[in-house]
C-alpha cells in the first residue's frame, strides 16, 4: 500500500531495509521518548521488519517506511495499529529521524496517513500516545488537530499524554 505526498514516498518496508530500521530504531534521539529495547544489528532489524510484514498480513496494522521521493533508503516509520475490535478505532505511531525533524516530513506523512484512515478505512477515531516532554510530537499532533484527552492514562505509560482525533 504506497502513499505519496509532495516530497515523500510511504512504501510497504521490506528485508532489504534492515540497514535503514536499524538506523531509525536504534537512534538514540528517536528512543529518548521511547520503552523499547533498539535493534541490536540488521538481523534484529531483519527481525522487526518479518514481523511486521506479517502483522500486515494479518491485518493487525499497517505500517508504512518513508522516504523522500528521489530516494529509496528509508528516514522513518508510520502506522496505524492497535485497531478496536470494531476497527473503527486506531492509533497512530510515527519516528523519523532527526536530520529530518523540523521541516514539515512527518506532517506530510501523517496527513496522508490521517486522510488514509479517515477515509479508506472508514475510522472515526485516531489516537496518539506521546511523551509529555516530547515538544515536537505534542506539536504535530496539535497542528493536525489532534486534542489533548485530559485525564486519560496510557496503561504502564504513566509520562504519555493521549490525544485524539475524531473524523
Amino acid at each position: 500500500m504506497k502513499l505519496e505526498t509532495e516530497r515523500l514516498v510511504l512504501k510497504s518496508i521490506q528485508e532489504n531495509h534492515a540497514e535503514d530500521i536499524l538506523k531509525i530504531r536504534s537512534n538514540a534521539e528517536i528512543n529518548k521518548f521511547l520503552k523499547r529495547i533498539p535493534p541490536q544489528n540488521n538481523y534484529d532489524a531483519l527481525g522487526f521488519i518479518l514481523t511486521i510484514k506479517q502483522r500486515v498480513e494479518n491485518n493487525e496494522t499497517v505500517f508504512w517506511g518513508i522516504s523522500l521521493k528521489n530516494q529509496s533508503n528509508l528516514i522513518g516509520t508510520i502506522c496505524l495499529w492497535n485497531f478496536s475490535e470494531d476497527r473503527k478505532t486506531a492509533e497512530v505511531g510515527y519516528e523519523l529521524l532527526p536530520d529530518y525533524h523540523r521541516k514539515g516530513m512527518m506532517s506530510e506523512a501523517l496527513s496522508a496517513v490521517l486522510n488514509f484512515g479517515f477515509n479508506e478505512l472508514y475510522l472515526n477515531e485516531i489516537l496518539a500516545f506521546t511523551n509529555k516532554f516530547n515538544e515536537n510530537s505534542k506539536g504535530l499532533l496539535l497542528k493536525h488537530d489532534f486534542i489533548l484527552e485530559e485525564g486519560r492514562e496510557d496503561d504502564g505509560f504513566p509520562e504519555n499524554l493521549v490525544f485524539s482525533l475524531k473524523k
